[in-house]
């Protein structure tokens, strides 16, 4: 039974979705910086996909200079806040903090990240002063994390820059497939707003990109374009039933509670097909919205479930059981859904097989497929020279993100298969200068 009930404002919304990174104090700041060894070659930062030098901005913090450490952070990543709350610090940098070998809780470098980045924000710091332009324009096709970064690095490095987003809202799956309690909505978006008033880029919000002849267009008006839309809807299970009602993608489902917060009402009884951290975010998310029971079903055992263990332990944390080696074999009900249909799974010599005769039925109200992202094909097949590799995804080079039609670069999920927010703001930033070689040699 869940310990949740269904919010019906948004204080309640707020309450059930309360921050596991609130934002720190200035003490409390203080007292954990001042836990830092500033280890050399700190492993924290080998740790961090953007190579943020952090022993130097937990410093500028203790010695209260926090738009110092923003500077610092901002250097490295334009994601600074948002990733400060939504990475998975506890595997990346806090996970390789030199504590972690002593039995001493590691430095909270997510908090610290996300309370000096949110004082530069709040007060509207300029940090940086854009150099005049080059003359050269460049397409991001995306606002999301890939295309933004990308679009604050080109802007540094002198380039015109428009954006084209599909939705009302930038910042992609920060603000769009995020589970609430990691960050909110107004935090995504003041952080956002923050990067336009500083690199002063433009977005076209509304746009999608979406046939031949607004892609000729934008190859005839930019000197280079970046692909930055990350992936698409849900992937489709095959099996009976998939199209009953109150069978939902997760991806979908995250967005919708995303945007429209206690207005939407979640069923009494949830299963969510999947194992990995978006399976856990949504079946974490169904609890908080007051569902009685929550079924997380995977295929494998627990310890092959590719989601983090934290982000399983948040889960439990909140009422959703784990039901493992299993596989759906069909969503049952008359129109509406009543069930899955499962079969019991097992490792025979290396290959998972279905064990026979095993079948039962779990009722529900609620399917939550979480299996993973349709690649966007359609609308890359319409780009030139843009090459997939067997799984969809899109082929570049690693040291520029360049793809084989030189005009068009690449970043973000849409290259990477879908990795976490800090690995596209990265992409982002590397394929910004791949653009400026392309263009000014």
């Amino acid at each position: 039974m869940s310990e949740f009930l269904p919010p019906s404002s948004e204080a309640d919304f707020d309450s059930n979705f309360s921050q596991i990174k609130p934002l720190m104090k200035d003490t409390e700041a203080y007292y954990e910086s001042s836990r830092c060894l500033f280890c050399y070659d700190a492993p924290c930062v080998n740790a961090c996909p953007t190579n943020i030098d952090i022993p130097l901005f937990i410093r500028q913090i203790n010695s209260k200079n926090p738009i110092g450490a923003a500077k610092t952070i901002y250097d490295s990543n334009y994601f600074g806040y948002a990733c400060g709350k939504v990475c998975p610090t506890e595997v990346l940098c806090e996970g390789a903090c030199v504590y972690n070998h002593s039995d001493v809780k590691a430095i909270e470098i997510g908090r610290l990240q996300s309370y000096a980045t949110g004082q530069a924000i709040r007060s509207n710091k300029q940090l940086y002063k854009l150099p005049a332009s080059n003359g050269k324009k460049v397409a991001i096709i995306g606002a999301g994390p890939a295309g933004i970064s990308c679009a604050c690095e080109l802007r540094m490095l002198g380039f015109d820059v428009d954006i084209f987003e599909a939705k009302a809202k930038p910042s992609g799956l920060t603000v769009h497939g995020v589970a609430p309690y990691k960050i909110t909505n107004e935090e995504a978006l003041n952080e956002m707003d923050y990067l336009e008033k500083q690199f002063r880029f433009k977005v076209q919000y509304g746009k999608a990109i979406r046939s031949q002849a607004e892609i000729d267009q934008l190859e005839k008006s930019y000197a280079a374009i970046l692909i930055g839309f990350g992936l698409g809807s849900t992937s489709a299970l095959n099996i009976p039933g998939e199209e009953k009602e109150n069978v939902m993608g997760a991806v979908e489902f995250v967005e919708k509670l995303r945007m429209n917060h206690h207005k939407v009402s979640v069923a009494k009884r949830v299963i969510v097909l999947g194992g990995g951290n978006t399976a856990m975010d949504a079946a974490s998310e169904s609890a908080r919205m007051g569902a009685e029971k929550v079924i997380l079903a995977y295929r494998r055992n627990k310890e092959e479930m590719p989601a983090y263990d934290f982000e399983y332990d948040l889960a439990k944390g909140v009422g959703v059981k784990g039901l493992f080696n299993v596989a759906p074999l069909e969503i049952t009900g008359n129109g509406k859904v009543t069930g899955v249909k499962f079969i019991r799974t097992e490792n025979k010599n290396g290959k998972l097989v279905n064990v026979p005769g095993s079948e039962f039925i779990e009722e529900c109200d609620w399917v939550i497929k979480a299996t993973g992202q349709s690649k966007q094909t359609g609308i890359l097949s319409l780009m030139k020279g843009v090459s997939l590799d067997s799984k969809g995804r899109i082929e570049v080079s690693e040291e520029n993100y360049q793809t084989k039609n030189p005009k068009y670069f690449a970043a973000g999920d849409a290259v990477s298969g879908g990795q976490e927010v800090v690995n596209a703001a990265a992409e982002g930033r590397k394929a910004a200068r791949g653009i400026k070689k392309y263009l000014l040699g």
